[in-house]
């Protein structure tokens, strides 16, 4: 802290020794960069990784058109300010005035060393030596503030710059083809080219605020909502685990059926996003099975009429179920429908053809042969070869027959399958992450 001190206030005397009271005129010109020093760092932007502002940009222009001292009370004053309205730490504060009294300074005597004030009758090379000295003052405001991180907060000098300056790097650039222009204008004394530079400075800053502080805003609302969704979905994880305990049957039937439908969903070639959100249909499409008392889940004969209008209620209680979560519309249409006949014999709605979703037609598939092919409650399995002799004999009426060939081409091409005795298989299905990725969706320095 000793050392940034000694900076402050050896900057301050040198800028007094080499200036006199020709920097400060205009007066004018003087207070309106001040002006918008002190109002750029009213209205800085800033994100989690960087600040910024146009206070740099007067800066410069002071150090250019005025001098050494006009230069550093611009910078000192606009960051006094903001450490007061921030109420910035002092030692912070402390950094940012040696910071921006240094650098001013070298800055103005580095223009007139090398003989920049005379080449205001050249355009290219004046704009050119304005534009070098912003990038090369800027690099050292940039610099000095790396060294504050790496001592303060005991980060290295290269992580420093790497968070504050690379990100606004083409800011900087962009903002330094201005200043140069806006500095050869001005040589005629033109004070209509600061004042306008000022007012479309502080507007487009505050714009741009506005905007950045929208996207944050949007990013933390999105954050949010998919921390919701994960912890909704790993509800939905629970109530199948508990569906599992109470029911390792269903439950395994549900994977197999995410599984296989997955796959069909790939050879119909369905985009990755609706791959899996016919997966995570498939894994929950029999969740309203918990509406069932135990005489119809573990039933080993057929079921009755009363008992059947029960099963028929699982899809409507299902979707209801799943429908509550934001986001999981679409899911909660094709458990609806996933019982539904080409026919339009089917159940809740008696939907037919097209109309029916065409995720919940491929589920109707998997769920057919999966029902065949493993044991449930009313079924002995039969063989792959008869449950697909089966799937194609009810093609056209019962299931849409172009998912029943791709549902073929996948058995016979792929050999996929799924071990309902195997736990690992299940847990493969229920991959809870895939479902919240899919469903949910500083230091100060100035330019």
């Amino acid at each position: 802290m000793a050392a940034q001190a000694a900076v402050l206030l050896g900057s301050a005397t040198a800028a007094g020794l080499v200036s006199d009271a020709r920097d400060w005129n205009p007066p004018v010109l003087f207070l309106m960069l001040l002006a918008l020093g002190v109002l750029s760092e009213a209205f800085r932007l800033r994100t989690r990784t960087f600040s910024i502002s146009a206070a740099f940009l007067s800066i410069v222009l002071a150090m250019i058109l005025l001098g050494p001292a006009p230069a550093m009370a611009v910078g000192t004053t606009g960051m006094a300010v903001d450490a007061l309205r921030r109420r910035a730490p002092w030692r912070h504060a402390l950094a940012n005035l040696s910071t921006y009294a240094a650098f001013p300074l070298v800055g103005s005597l580095a223009f007139e060393a090398l003989g920049g004030p005379r080449l205001a009758g050249d355009m290219p090379s004046y704009v050119l030596a304005v534009f070098a000295l912003f990038l090369a003052t800027n690099l050292l405001n940039f610099l000095l503030i790396g060294i504050d991180i790496a001592v303060v907060d005991g980060q290295s000098l290269w992580s420093g710059l790497r968070h504050v300056y690379l990100p606004v790097l083409p800011v900087e650039f962009a903002t330094g083809l201005l200043t140069a222009g806006v500095a050869f204008a001005y040589d005629d004394r033109n004070l209509a080219a600061i004042g306008l530079l000022t007012v479309v400075g502080l507007v487009f800053q505050y714009l741009l605020r506005t905007a950045l502080g929208s996207i944050e805003r949007k990013e933390q609302l999105e954050g949010r909502t998919r921390q919701l969704a994960a912890l909704q979905v790993g509800l939905l994880g629970t109530v199948l685990q508990t569906l599992s305990l109470r029911d390792k049957m269903t439950a395994r039937h549900s994977a197999a059926v995410a599984r296989y439908s997955r796959e069909i969903a790939r050879e119909l070639g369905l985009s990755d996003r609706e791959r899996e959100i016919v997966h995570t249909a498939g894994l929950l499409h029999d969740i309203g099975k918990f509406i069932f008392p135990d005489s119809i889940l573990f039933a080993d004969t057929k079921l009755t009429d009363e008992q059947f209008a029960i099963v028929r209620r699982h899809p409507e209680q299902g979707a209801k179920l799943v429908k509550r979560i934001e986001g999981y519309g679409p899911i909660a249409e094709i458990i609806l429908a996933h019982h539904e006949r080409i026919d339009g014999r089917g159940y809740p709605n008696g939907l037919a053809g097209e109309e029916i979703p065409l995720a919940a037609r491929i589920i109707s598939v998997s769920d057919t042969y999966d029902v065949m092919t493993a044991r449930d409650s009313y079924r002995r399995p039969v063989p792959p070869a008869e449950a697909i002799a089966e799937l194609r004999r009810v093609s056209g009426a019962q299931l849409d027959g172009r998912v029943v060939e791709a549902f073929v081409r996948v058995l016979e091409r792929r050999g996929v399958t799924f071990r309902h005795a195997d736990d690992a298989d299940f847990e493969r299905e229920l991959n809870l992450e895939r479902r919240v990725r899919d469903y949910a969706a500083p230091r100060t320095a100035a330019a």
